[in-house]
């Protein structure tokens, strides 16, 4: 259910934040403590929802994902940001006539909202390896980055499914947590002499053939099994996804995201400004490899500069109508 003041009709919000995670929170609470209307629309889908904690956040290290986020929609919430939990399926520039180069955004519940600035932070989507018992355990006993939930499989069995030319560097990064790591071959490209080196020289294990399936008791894995028939006990997995941005509202309104061996995402400035005029990005929809505190980073920083951006274009209209006075 939504919980929401409504503007009046045709009244314009300062600002669309599009995603509720933590760079879209940060950014509608930088922005309502400047006093900016500001509409968060939350699609409800956050990215580490599987996950039993968020790690490497001051001060609430493993907090669960869900009560962080409970939290920053109610310190948002008190300094006067709306939140709305449906999806936005649709943003154009404003066809209102007011020429200031605002945008108007479709939501599949409530309808048309319209905004002066817009900061996309819907986050990605992990593309995961195909293989059964990968989506059933992800976030739980599969994982991908060692400073989100390694400390919590430290000196356990750790199996890397090779997938991406970056399937070496997870496995050595493992290696810094467990003296039992082995890497599966699966479908990563053929290792180079240097590779092989750095593997052995760790005594992590290599094993060839593509990986079939994961057997699990609940979400603990305990075995990954190749095509050929053989098994090996494990007590956690680590897969590379490739990670896809959110990014079709920016699609709409003209942007083109930007590819990366790990995957594809809005490129930005420093600050969260896009490409397009009006429109910035925070988070993992611009950072692939941002964990929670840096997206919340990311998000005040968006926050700040649409605010100035703001200030800029509210003292240039002041400017004027005093010298038409």
């Amino acid at each position: 259910m939504n919980t929401f003041q409504s503007r009046a009709a045709g009244e314009r919000y300062d600002v669309v934040v599009i995603g509720g995670g933590a760079a879209g929170l940060s950014a509608a609470t930088a922005l309502a403590r400047s006093r900016r209307s500001v509409l968060v629309v939350d699609a409800g889908a956050p990215r580490n929802a599987p996950a039993a904690g968020a790690h490497n956040v001051l001060g609430n290290d493993g907090i669960a994902p869900l009560e962080l986020l409970a939290a920053g929609r109610k310190e948002a919430a008190g300094y006067g940001a709306e939140i709305r939990f449906e999806s936005a399926v649709a943003a154009r520039r404003d066809g209102s006539g007011a020429g200031d180069g605002g945008f108007e955004v479709d939501l599949d519940e409530t309808g048309t909202v319209r905004a002066r600035r817009l900061i996309l932070a819907g986050g990605l989507v992990d593309e995961l390896p195909e293989i059964p018992g990968v989506r059933e355990l992800w976030g739980k006993s599969v994982l991908h980055c060692p400073y989100c939930h390694g400390w919590e499989v430290r000196d356990r069995r750790i199996g890397v499914v090779g997938s991406s030319p970056m399937s070496v560097h997870q496995a050595l990064l493992f290696r810094q947590l467990s003296g039992d790591v082995t890497l599966f071959t699966h479908t990563m490209p053929d290792l180079d002499d240097d590779a092989l080196e750095q593997l052995a020289a760790l005594n992590i294990r290599l094993i060839e053939g593509a990986v079939a399936e994961l057997r699990a008791d609940g979400d603990d894995v305990h075995t990954v099994v190749l095509a050929g028939g053989d098994e090996f006990g494990v007590d956690a997995v680590v897969v590379a996804p490739r990670f896809r941005a959110r990014a079709d509202l920016y699609v709409q309104l003209g942007g083109t995201v930007a590819e990366h061996p790990l995957g594809s995402f809005i490129e930005t400035g420093p600050m969260g400004q896009t490409d397009l005029p009006g429109v910035w990005a925070a988070g993992n929809s611009s950072d692939l490899s941002a964990m929670v505190l840096m997206a919340a980073g990311a998000g005040v920083a968006a926050g700040a500069a649409v605010n100035a951006d703001l200030v800029a274009e509210d003292v240039a209209a002041a400017v004027r109508e005093r010298g038409e006075r």
